[in-house]
């Protein structure tokens, strides 16, 4: 590890989620995920097409598994409110998670995968 980076934050004083990726920009980082992946597994460099409907698919279980780690890290951050001994404001990071957690909930749960 770099000397000039320490290995944590030192708090966690807020979220910026207005820096999360857009749907443009992370369909164009998914769709260069699953062409690299293509290309790893099967073999073929440079000629690897990816579907309109695997992209739609990948770009839907992405933002579902998403809105699911915003709650494991909410209630993790309750359990460590109550037990943890580091001195860290865990129930404002559950807050902060869970406020994201229920903002995002209509938005994901309306995504439909392709058929």
């Amino acid at each position: 590890m770099s000397p000039r980076v320490p290995p944590c934050p030192p708090r966690c004083e807020g979220v910026d989620y207005g820096l999360y990726p857009g749907k443009e920009t992370q369909l164009q980082w998914l769709h260069s995920y699953l062409q690299a992946y293509k290309e790893l597994t099967q073999g073929h460099p440079g000629d690897s097409q990816v579907s309109p409907e695997e992209l739609e698919t990948l770009y839907v279980q992405v933002n579902k598994f998403s809105l699911a780690s915003h709650f494991l890290w909410a209630c993790w951050g309750l359990i460590q409110d109550k037990y943890s001994t580091i001195d860290f404001n865990f129930l404002r990071y559950a807050k902060l998670r869970f406020k994201q957690y229920f903002k995002m909930k209509p938005v994901v749960t309306a995504l439909q995968l392709p058929k």
